[in-house]
C-alpha cells in the first residue's frame, strides 16, 4: 500500500530542542586545536547560535513537502520516499539510496538536474533508508543492506517499475550493490560513488593480491586506525553511544558534523560545501525523528553480512563509477573489476564523500552520461 505523506513535526518537539540547545553544558578544548581532536568548539558554538536564533525547521518542512512524498507499506514495514517523475521524452526509473550520516535530504540538489531535461531524464525514487528519517525503525535483528535491498525491489515493483537503475554512495552503495546482485533481471544499471568498506573480491586458489591492492589495503588500514573509531563503535556497541546522542542535540550535532567536515572536499572550511542551513536540516531531521541509534545500528548488522564476494558473486549488469578525490579509501579499479562489471569510470577533479551535496552537477552529469549508454 502506498499513500501520500507530508511532514509536520509537533511544535512541542521543536520547542524542546530549542530548550536543550540553550541549556548545553560545553566541554573545554585545547587552545587553537580547531578540528584536530574532533568537532571544533568554536565552530559548533557558532552553528548553535544560528540553530537557536535563525534556523527555522518549518521552512525545511515546506521544502520537503514541495516534493511528492509517500509512505509505502512493504512486508509490514513503512518506507518513506520521494517520487519525482522526469519530464524527458525518455525517462528511466532510478532508485537513489543515501547513507550515514546523511539522509534523503542529501539528494535534493540532484532532483532538478535529473528530472528536468526534456529529452532524457529520470523518474526518481529516493527513499529514507530503514532506521533513517521517516522510515520505520525496525527493532529485530537482520536489518542489513541486503534486507533493505529486498524491500527496495518490492517498492519499485509496487510502483510499476519492473526495470530500473540503482545509484548510491556510502551505505546506499551497499544497498544498491545487493540489489544488483540479487535482481540482475530488473536492475538495468548500477551507478556508484563509493564501494562498501567491507568489499572483498573473490580470489582464485593461489591467486595473490597485486602490489597496487596491497598498497590500498595498507592505506585503508591506516585511515581506519586514525579515523574509523566511529565505525567500530557503531558496529559493536551502538546502543551505549546512543544514550548520549539521543539526549543531547549538541552531542548529536558534534558526532555528525565532524564527519561532514572530515569527509568533504571543503578546502579548509565546511561551509564551502554545505551551508549552515543544509547542515542543520540534516542534523535536525535525525533529532526530531529520533533515529540516531536505528541509523547507526545498520553498521552492526552489515558487519555480520559483509560484501565478501564468493566464487560466483559478480555484479554482471553494467556498472558506472564516479571517483571523487576526497572520498573515503577506495579500492583500485583493477580490484573493483573483480566483482563489478565496470563499463564507465570517471575520475573527478573535486568533491568528497557527500557528492550529491558537494558537487551535484558533476554527479548528475555522470549519472546521466552512464545511463544514456544503456538505452537505445
Amino acid at each position: 500500500m502506498i499513500t501520500p505523506f507530508s511532514v509536520h513535526i509537533p511544535q512541542e518537539s521543536i520547542d524542546d530542542l530549542t530548550a536543550r540547545l540553550r541549556n548545553t553544558r560545553w566541554p573545554d578544548e585545547i587552545e587553537g586545536s580547531q578540528w584536530e581532536y574532533g568537532t571544533s568548539l568554536t565552530y559548533i558554538k557558532e552553528l548553535t547560535d544560528y540553530w537557536v536564533n535563525t534556523f527555522n525547521w518549518r521552512l525545511i518542512e515546506n521544502d520537503i513537502n514541495d516534493y511528492p512524498n509517500f509512505m509505502a507499506t512493504i512486508d509490514g514495514y513503512k518506507i518513506h520516499f520521494l517520487h519525482i517523475k522526469g519530464k524527458g521524452k525518455k525517462s528511466i526509473p532510478l532508485l537513489i539510496s543515501h547513507g550515514w550520516p546523511g539522509s534523503f535530504l542529501e539528494m535534493i540538489k540532484l532532483i532538478p538536474l535529473l528530472t528536468s531535461d526534456p529529452e532524457f531524464s529520470f523518474d526518481l525514487v529516493i527513499p529514507s533508508v530503514m532506521g533513517f528519517g521517516f522510515s520505520d525503525k525496525i527493532t529485530h535483528n537482520g536489518v542489513n543492506s541486503s534486507f533493505i535491498a529486498h524491500l527496495w525491489h518490492k517498492l519499485m515493483i509496487e510502483l510499476g517499475y519492473t526495470k530500473y537503475g540503482a545509484q548510491g554512495g556510502d551505505i546506499g552503495s551497499g544497498i544498491s550493490t545487493w540489489l544488483s546482485l540479487n535482481y540482475p533481471n530488473n536492475v538495468i544499471g548500477l551507478h556508484l560513488n563509493y564501494i562498501s568498506g567491507s568489499y572483498r573480491a573473490y580470489l582464485k586458489e593461489g591467486e595473490q593480491l597485486s602490489e597496487e591492492v596491497k598498497a590500498y589495503k595498507k592505506s585503508a588500514a591506516d585511515w581506519y586506525a586514525a579515523q574509523g573509531g566511529y565505525s567500530h563503535m557503531h558496529a559493536t556497541k551502538p546502543l551505549t553511544l546512543a544514550y548520549g546522542l539521543m539526549d543531547s542535540p549538541i552531542g548529536l550535532c558534534a558526532w555528525i558534523l565532524e564527519k561532514f567536515n572530515a569527509w568533504s572536499d571543503n578546502k579548509g572550511h565546511i561551509e564551502n560545501i554545505c551551508s549552515k542551513e543544509e547542515l542543520l536540516a540534516n542534523i535536525t531531521l535525525y533529532w526530531l525523528t529520533g533515529t540516531i541509534h536505528s541509523s547507526m545500528r545498520i553498521y552492526n548488522e552489515n558487519s555480520k553480512n559483509p560484501h565478501v564476494f564468493k566464487k560466483d558473486d559478480f555484479v554482471s549488469i553494467p556498472v558506472g563509477y564516479a571517483k571523487f578525490p576526497k572520498e573515503l579509501p577506495t579500492p583500485p579499479r583493477s580490484y573493483i573489476e573483480k566483482g563489478f562489471n565496470i563499463q564507465h569510470w570517471t575520475e573527478m577533479d573535486t568533491g568528497g564523500h557527500f557528492a550529491a551535496m558537494e558537487q551535484p552537477n558533476l554527479l548528475a552529469m555522470d549519472i546521466t552520461d552512464f545511463f544514456k549508454t544503456l538505452v537505445h
